[in-house]
């Protein structure tokens, strides 16, 4: 098949330190091209992939691109699909639903994966004007808030089988990695481990937006010797810091709509301590590679003990559910059924 990836401008795919969505566009496309399929990304310049790469800015906007409006960088990269829409079997999109006005008057089969969270309130009205847009979601929770959308499909994220190693002698420390921001809760993953009074170390990145948030309400916790803040980290340092720690600390205060951390400490090997919350009970089973809990309490008393779940199970886990080979073959499945009728369309 002849598969356009329309990935998002911010980061590198793969990016160069946090980002989920363009590692997911990674993994994807590089699985596809490796299965045969003639895939064309649209990314940043500085993308490295297996498919041909149509560049539509010299360097990822967050860390090399020096512009102020990332806006315009995406809405030309919509325009340049547009015009070749005709020259492919598929269009995936990854950056909904920026580029719905323009993209529901081309005739070409197309669907979207939705990547963020949906509970917003301005979302449900969005949706129902766009409800001829097909959209594939992450999880199954991630729907919940909006029942109207066209959902055809959840495909769960995966990784390739072989980015992360399997460890299966730990050190004694907890692991926190992702962002810092309200809805994390990395001040409850601090409670967590000086309740247990074993170590914790904090490999996330501070958003512009959080920079206050990040001052005022978390950098007075990093003065316990427990606590070792690493600051954000790439693909070269996750394996390495996942792999050693004793349990992933996950303690969400909002719906995640899927987590791919999660899946990066089962490939480790590594058990995961996480609030209830979005997906996480689609992606964890209980008692087998993690526990789930629903207060600190709960937390604290799972993280002590992990040492009961096995680290083996934890990656057989995540081989039978969560590698991009499975991934891959899923999106080929709604592609194929995609590609068979194109899509009706409307122009206002």
């Amino acid at each position: 098949m002849k598969i356009a990836q329309i990935a998002p401008l911010t980061e590198s795919v793969p990016p160069c330190l946090y980002g989920g969505t363009e590692r997911v566009v990674a993994y994807l496309t590089d699985e596809l091209s490796q299965m045969g399929h003639d895939v064309t990304l649209f990314a940043s310049g500085d993308s490295r992939t297996a498919a041909r790469l149509l560049p539509q800015c010299d360097k990822a906007l967050r860390l090399g691109a020096g512009l102020t409006d990332s806006l315009a960088a995406h809405l030309l990269m919509i325009e340049q699909v547009a015009r070749m829409a005709h020259d492919f079997d598929v269009l995936h999109f990854h950056i909904a639903p920026l580029h719905f006005p323009a993209m529901r008057r081309v005739p070409v089969p197309q669907l979207s994966t939705l990547h963020g969270r949906l509970d917003l309130p301005e979302l449900d009205p969005l949706y129902q004007e766009y409800a001829e847009m097909p959209v594939i979601s992450i999880s199954n929770a991630q729907r919940r808030p909006l029942p109207h959308a066209w959902w055809i499909e959840t495909v769960y994220h995966g990784l390739p089988a072989d980015e992360f190693r399997f460890t299966a002698e730990p050190d004694d420390y907890f692991a926190f990695l992702g962002r810092i921001s309200p809805e994390k809760r990395v001040d409850r993953a601090i409670a967590i481990a000086q309740a247990c009074g074993r170590p914790i170390r904090i490999a996330a990145k501070v958003d512009p937006t959080d920079v206050g948030y990040f001052q005022e309400q978390i950098e007075p916790l990093l003065d316990d010797p427990l606590v070792e803040f690493i600051g954000e980290i790439g693909d070269a340092d996750k394996n390495d810091f996942l792999g050693r720690a004793r349990a992933l600390l996950f303690p969400i205060d909002w719906p995640e709509p899927f987590g791919l951390v999660l899946i990066e400490a089962l490939a480790c090997g590594t058990p995961v301590v996480a609030f209830r919350g979005g997906s996480v009970p689609e992606i964890l089973d209980h008692g087998v590679t993690g526990f789930i809990v629903d207060d600190l309490e709960g937390a604290v008393a799972a993280a002590g003990r992990v040492h009961e779940l096995s680290r083996r199970a934890c990656r057989d886990a995540f081989e039978l559910r969560f590698t991009a080979a499975r991934m891959a073959a899923d999106y080929l499945r709604v592609y194929e059924r995609f590609a068979e009728r194109p899509r009706s369309h409307r122009i206002a």
